[in-house]
This record gives structure tokens, C-alpha cells and sequence, in this order.
């Protein structure tokens, strides 16, 4: 065999085709595991922005319950003060 084959048969041109390719597979993981990583840190960071505004929405749901609530109160005080001002007259 000459220099320019490895033991197995296999070419030095075809070996380092073979390396490169794996290389290139390599460094596509790399940027995938990179890219994954990424997009898992966004989805915790949205998740935690969801939480935080169904939070915020249930206080808002309080909020207006309260004022609701409040409002129908001075309607009825309202009306009653309003039927003792017509008892007057």
C-alpha cells in the first residue's frame, strides 16, 4: 500500500473528506445546543411574563368586582336619598 491510504483501504483524500463532514456535523450541533438554549431561556422568560400578567389580571378582575360592587352601593344610597327628597315635596 503507498502512503496515500490508510490501512483499513480508505484514501487520505476520502479520510479527510470524512473529517470535514464531521467537523461541519459538529459545529451544526453546536449551533443547534446554542439555538435550543436560546429559545428555552425565552420560553422561561415568557412563561414567568404570562404568569405575571395573569397575576395582574386577576387583581384588575378584583379591582372591578370591587367598583362594581361600590357602585351599586351609591346607586342604592342615591335612590334613597333621592325617595326622601320626593317624600318632601
Amino acid at each position: 500500500m503507498s502512503t496515500s491510504t490508510i490501512s483499513s483501504g480508505i484514501s487520505v483524500d476520502e479520510f479527510q473528506a470524512l473529517e470535514q463532514k464531521v467537523l461541519r456535523a459538529v459545529e451544526i450541533v453546536k449551533r443547534e445546543r446554542e439555538a435550543r438554549a436560546t429559545a428555552e431561556a425565552e420560553v422561561a422568560s415568557l412563561r414567568e411574563e404570562l404568569a405575571a400578567h395573569k397575576t395582574n389580571a386577576r387583581a384588575v378582575e378584583n379591582e372591578i368586582s370591587t367598583l362594581t360592587k361600590e357602585r351599586e352601593n351609591v346607586r342604592l344610597r342615591v335612590e334613597k336619598m333621592l325617595e326622601q327628597i320626593d317624600e318632601l315635596l
